[in-house]
């Protein structure tokens, strides 16, 4: 018996960003969507706890024990006093280290095929409890559609959209530290007033009316600066992107993946063209939001 798990990718289509606490966490106002690229994860018991990976980048995912697809299956089983003995397979499709919540779906995705898999029957909010400790981004690859996380993130209330959003995502050559983002995001504050982060009310009223348009101009990322500063190059992608009819062009997250807003499909699938014949990046796909969080297949 094996079990399998869909979860998609998220763009942030607002991350705003407050000062450093004490624990060295930022509170946020994070605008989560998720979007239709998947990692699917199998779960197949075994004797032992086991990560394998197979796709795009897979040479660069973890197999070990900091893989947070095995420390979710850990931390399930140590809340039902069972071993982990489990062999997780996960089937990369969204971009590694690419500021779309790749690792955390693969928390999230391992969560749930364990939970199906062993018969733990834990409620929905319980697994929302733990994937909260496994990461900021983790709740949200569980619930999928679109969400204000709030705290570090791990706080969710979840958003109406009215239509679909189409994307297009210019994967970049090399990956982005989400830490190191960050550090730079201090860097780059210091001496400054950092305000409160706050969710706009433009981006809410945007997606629960399905108005690609409104959304465009609302789009914000306060770490797009820190990327960019770290990353230059994504300043060139960025740019031809826009030139090519995109309606927005954002770094997604903590980057390096950048994100352009099309008005349709026939334009999304017009930008992907001139960002592959662009030299600017090693990839391009298409996607819509939003999309179902992590589902049993």
């Amino acid at each position: 018996m094996s079990v399998t798990v869909r979860v998609p990718a998220k763009v942030n289509v607002q991350l705003a960003v407050g000062a450093a606490r004490p624990d060295g966490f930022h509170d946020l106002a994070n605008v989560f969507l998720a979007v239709s690229l998947y990692d699917e994860i199998t779960a197949t018991p075994a004797d032992g706890l086991r990560v394998t990976c197979e796709g795009p980048d897979a040479d660069r995912v973890p197999l070990d024990r900091t893989n947070l697809a095995a420390r979710a299956a850990e931390a399930l089983a140590a809340r039902y006093d069972r071993a982990p003995d489990v062999h997780l397979h996960i089937a990369k499709d969204i971009p590694v280290a690419g500021g779309m919540a790749g690792g955390s779906a693969d928390g999230a995705g391992a969560l749930l095929a364990c939970d199906a898999l062993w018969g733990t029957g834990a409620r929905r909010e319980e697994l929302l409890e733990i994937c909260a400790e496994l990461g900021s981004d983790v709740p949200f690859s569980l619930v999928g559609g679109a969400a204000l996380g709030t705290g570090r993130g791990e706080r969710l209330r979840e958003l109406e959209v009215g239509g679909d959003f189409h994307w297009v995502f210019a994967l970049a050559a090399r990956g982005l530290s989400t830490p190191a983002v960050y550090r730079e995001f201090d860097r780059l504050g210091e001496g400054l007033d950092i305000p409160e982060p706050v969710a706009d009310q433009a981006v809410l009223d945007a997606l629960a009316k399905g108005d690609a348009a409104a959304l465009a101009v609302a789009l914000s990322n306060d770490l797009q600066p820190a990327a960019l500063s770290l990353f230059p190059e994504l300043s060139d992608t960025l740019a031809a992107g826009r030139a090519a009819g995109a309606l927005a062009a954002i770094v997604s997250g903590s980057g390096p993946t950048t994100a352009f807003l099309a008005a349709d499909a026939r334009s999304a699938s017009d930008i992907a063209g001139v960002l592959r014949a662009s030299g600017t990046c090693r990839d391009v796909r298409t996607a819509l939001g939003a999309a179902a969080g992590a589902t049993v297949v």
